[in-house]
């Protein structure tokens, strides 16, 4: 490979060419450049700040008007007569304040004890009863809930839309590189620093999937190390030895044979900060610092007597999973944490925390699936409440977990986010369930978000009447624009679905530019659609499809 003149590199240059020739030109123009000068080059502060992202996939497309719910629009429960969830008749809706908090004491269920919509304080909209725990990171601040994000001409295929999200390119399916992967190669570390970003889950998603540098993906952290070999009591010393004396022998000089070789080299260093990181159920020993739920009576199986912390945060087995275990020995199912069928997905959780607070990788992930609800969906009950329990549990844990068990990430610089294709029916299907629609919910939380008290007086955006563009309420009318919100859809496709007010690149941009660190430029390089005046992802307007969105919602 011929040496490149560093003499003529310049910072300016480089840039001013990448933007011209957009982001496909821009990443390719990064391989003829010489690794060790990439980071010198790199604008911003990305993976230089401390700043970190935790994502989690709701793959299947979540209910978001189940989660959180418009239950001041007189349409909702018309709409869902089967699992709408109803009003406290004791509560005040109307109330702007804190979220209530329902706690169910060391006798009562986990949930069930409360079957009504959680007041959220912004005078509109409700949290599903078993999201109960996002209240208190609610309250706190925290916590942003991001209603009616979409993007326009909303695909209804699982796989295009995801594709859609993960890539920054709705409608566009020649796009292979992610948004995060981008973003990690904007850094100037992605191959010249061991980690980076870091998936686990079954595969590598197209989040963080690219050409040019090398994200890394865990199965399982405790099956394989990231040469395919087992881990075992005795280990695989010889043919760890073996595969990397291989990588010694000198081949002849070929295009990329460097990059390779670096990444090689970095994937053997990942080996050894992942040796240091405790991923066994035996290190699961993170725990609430209060007496969750108010469980007073409850102690960890083993243990001798009561303390004063709480459940386990990261529920992986049944001993684990919240109050279940009781003192006695005895098991009490309503006293679960998390429904058990999610107990897996907390175990990648639990690991994708690790890798982001004990070393120095940017971004961490993993994702949750099951959210196709169109049969039988469940009110308060049933497949799609687990999955409330699941992300309600998970946000709170997390906050708990970067608060108490800091190390390289404090819950200061974590920004934790979900992502989810679409949304389903406003109306329920015949099935009591719901089928394929627009507009969702996105669930931004972080020490630095500015949520409820924090910069913003409610932590709800975008489900009100007083929001920036505001919540409709009532039924579905022949007319677009003056139907209910939850009936209004986008006037290029039909009506009947929850039309967007936000999108969902407006979201993102917003945290890896203000939380990551990423320049204006970069941004533009890394969501391409930010630099086109005819989206409005900054700062709103009339976007491509003519559908007004807010642009930035102000959350960081």
């Amino acid at each position: 490979m011929q040496k490149s003149n560093l003499n003529v590199i310049t910072r300016r240059g480089f840039l001013g060419q990448t933007a011209k020739a957009g982001i496909a030109a821009g990443i390719a123009s990064l391989v003829d450049i010489p690794l060790v000068v990439k980071r010198a080059l790199a604008e911003g502060s990305i993976g230089l700040n401390g700043k970190k992202v935790l994502f989690i996939w709701l793959r299947g497309a979540n209910d978001a008007l189940n989660s959180v719910i418009p239950i001041q629009d007189s349409a909702y429960a018309s709409s869902r007569p089967t699992i709408g969830i109803p009003k406290d008749p004791s509560t005040n809706y109307s109330t702007v304040g804190l979220a209530d908090v329902p706690l169910a004491g060391s006798a009562g269920s986990t949930y069930g004890a409360y079957p009504f919509g959680i007041r959220l304080g912004n005078g509109f909209a409700a949290l599903h009863p078993v999201l109960k725990f996002l209240a208190p990171v609610y309250n706190a601040g925290e916590l942003a809930l991001v209603h009616r994000v979409a993007y326009p001409r909303q695909s209804r295929s699982h796989f295009d839309s995801q594709a859609y999200w993960e890539t920054g390119y709705p409608n566009n399916t020649l796009v292979r590189e992610g948004i995060l992967y981008r973003a990690m190669v904007e850094s100037g570390l992605a191959n010249t620093a061991p980690l980076t970003g870091v998936s686990i889950q079954s595969s590598l998603p197209l989040l963080l999937r690219g050409s040019e540098a090398a994200m890394t993906n865990l199965t399982d952290p405790n099956r394989y190390d990231l040469l395919g070999i087992p881990n075992n009591a005795s280990g695989n010393i010889k043919a760890t030895n073996a595969l990397s004396a291989a990588n010694l022998y000198p081949f002849p000089t070929k295009i990329n044979r460097d990059l390779l070789r670096l990444q090689y080299s970095n994937m053997e260093k990942t080996l050894g900060v992942f040796a240091g990181i405790n991923f066994t159920e035996a290190g699961n020993t993170f725990r609430d610092n209060v007496k969750t739920d108010d469980d007073t009576d409850w102690y960890p199986q083993g243990q001798a007597s009561n303390d004063a912390d709480g459940y386990y945060l990261f529920p992986t087995t049944n001993v684990k999973n919240g109050g279940w275990r009781r003192p006695d020995g005895t098991s009490v199912f309503n006293k679960y944490a998390v429904d058990p069928a999610e107990q897996s997905f907390f175990a990648n959780l639990k690991a994708a925390a690790l890798v982001l607070n004990k070393t120095d990788a940017i971004v961490a992930g993993t994702e949750l699936g099951g959210f196709d609800t169109h049969k039988t969906e469940g009110q308060f009950t049933g497949p799609h409440p687990n999955l409330n329990r699941a992300i309600g549990w998970s946000i709170y844990a997390l906050r708990k977990y970067f608060t108490r068990y800091a190390d390289k990430a404090m819950w200061n610089n974590v920004v934790v986010v979900t992502f989810s294709e679409f949304g389903r029916t406003t109306v329920e299907n015949s099935d009591l369930g719901t089928d394929h629609a627009e507009a969702n919910v996105m669930f931004v939380a972080g020490g630095s978000v500015k949520g409820y008290q924090h910069g913003n007086a409610s932590g709800v955006f975008g489900c009100s009447p007083g929001d920036a563009i505001p919540w409709l309420p009532g039924p579905r009318t022949s007319n677009l624009n003056t139907c209910g919100t939850m009936f209004a859809a986008n006037t290029t496709i039909e009506a009947g679905y929850l039309r967007r007010s936000c999108d969902y690149r407006s979201v993102l941009g917003e945290i890896i530019r203000k939380h990551l660190g990423a320049t204006q430029p970069q941004l533009d390089r890394i969501i391409p659609g930010y630099a086109d005046n005819n989206e409005h992802l900054l700062s709103g307007g009339a976007s491509t499809d003519g559908v007004m969105i807010r642009g930035e919602v102000g959350i960081l």
